[in-house]
């Protein structure tokens, strides 16, 4: 199945701002009740210990393209944070994106015990600010840009000497696109327990359904949308001054676990001094 670059509705710059973060919102509370994200927790921490070495570089996460939260609430209690000489720290999650829900961000912030914090401006994925030093990740969202400007994220991150993960539950295989009916059904059902509490929601829910139709359109495309394993190399082949890492494939899971395509990239040097 050929990958196509299609829009989402969501992400549209004339869809309303208000119901983007209801959208957002309702995907945060599907990401926190599932766990989706959950069997990569293994993955990312080897990656963070890679970095440790690098100063403060293994304490600090820079999320992109971050929507509601994403799984931030649930990974944020499970990763660990190492200083160079390998004893444990805090861990800060900067939470960011190019059209910011503040209010979804201040709520898991709240709920984290301040272990999250957001970055009030809008960043750009291909353009991250210089003061927003970390390890990168995004979660469901990389498959959104087509192959130049996903490259262009990964040269930045290359370029600041940062690493990044990437991870996608969207695959481009017909049981996936089978599995968003499923999905939205389940955020159907869930919709009265999101948090912020908003009637509004309900109304864009069950009287006039353009979240759910959103939900349903926009999960399909991003299945489309959303790269192999194998492009993902091809991306990163194109990449330049890549004196990198990278670890690119499926996690198939276990029984009922979702897969994950991953991307998991950091400087050379942090490898070899962690295998020292």
């Amino acid at each position: 199945m050929r990958r196509i670059q299609f829009i989402e509705i969501h992400e549209q710059p004339w869809f309303p701002s208000s119901i983007r973060d209801e959208i957002t919102d309702t995907l945060q509370f599907g990401f926190r009740q599932l766990k989706v994200y959950a069997p990569i927790i293994p993955r990312l921490q080897s990656a963070l210990e890679a970095m440790a070495c690098r100063s403060t570089a293994g304490a600090a996460i820079v999320d992109l393209c971050s929507g509601g939260g994403g799984p931030w609430f649930i990974l944020s209690r499970k990763l660990k944070a190492l200083t160079p000489a390998g004893k444990p720290q805090s861990l800060q999650i900067w939470l960011t994106d190019k059209y910011p829900n503040l209010v979804a961000y201040q709520n898991v912030a709240a709920a984290s015990e301040n272990r999250i914090a957001s970055y009030p401006h809008p960043v750009d994925a291909m353009n991250v600010p210089r003061e927003l030093k970390g390890f990168r990740t995004m979660f469901t969202s990389f498959h959104h840009f087509p192959p130049e400007q996903a490259r262009a994220i990964l040269q930045n991150a290359v370029d600041a000497g940062e690493g990044i993960g990437i991870f996608e539950i969207t695959r481009r295989a017909p049981a996936a696109m089978g599995l968003m009916f499923t999905w939205v059904f389940f955020l159907l059902l869930g919709t009265p327990w999101v948090r912020p509490f908003r009637w509004s929601r309900l109304l864009w829910t069950y009287l006039v359904p353009i979240i759910p139709l959103a939900l349903m359109f926009d999960g399909v495309v991003s299945c489309l949308r959303t790269y192999r394993p194998s492009e993902l190399q091809d991306i990163v082949r194109k990449l330049t001054n890549s004196q990198y890492r990278w670890d690119i494939g499926e996690h198939a899971g276990r029984y009922g676990e979702p897969r994950v395509t991953y991307l998991i990239g950091y400087p050379q040097a942090a490898a070899s001094e962690t295998n020292q």
